[in-house]
């Protein structure tokens, strides 16, 4: 059974950092899409990063050069780190994975997700 778990939400102050991980189980996704998404209360459900099997990343507009993916196929995980917070940056965060390893395409497992909450 395939599992992706997220850890490393809490409550932060603005301008503070935080380091998500989510780690996966039951099959190896060293070499498939990877995503982080948020859901913030009354919107939709939004990409924030993604990373291809082969490493090159994605990121919205609205976290660039704040956020930073990463994975480590040994460990079977992948990071978002998480700097210079801010409030809007406040939601439900989930972790995804892809069958394939290319940059762009659909995500076929997602982890329960962690909250992040920035106060200001």
């Amino acid at each position: 059974q395939v599992q992706l778990v997220e850890s490393g939400g809490g409550l932060v102050q603005a301008g503070g950092s935080l380091r998500l991980s989510c780690a996966a189980s039951g099959r190896t996704f060293s070499s498939s899409r990877m995503g982080w998404f948020r859901q913030a209360p009354g919107k939709e459900r939004e990409l924030v990063a993604r990373i291809s099997g082969g490493g090159i990343t994605y990121y919205a507009d609205s976290v660039k050069g704040r956020f930073t993916i990463s994975r480590d196929n040994a460990k079977n995980t992948v990071y978002l780190q998480m700097n210079s917070l801010k409030p809007e940056d406040t939601a439900v965060y989930y972790c995804a994975a892809g069958l394939s390893g290319s940059l762009f395409g659909s995500y076929d497992y997602w982890g329960q997700g962690t909250q992040v909450t920035v106060s200001s």
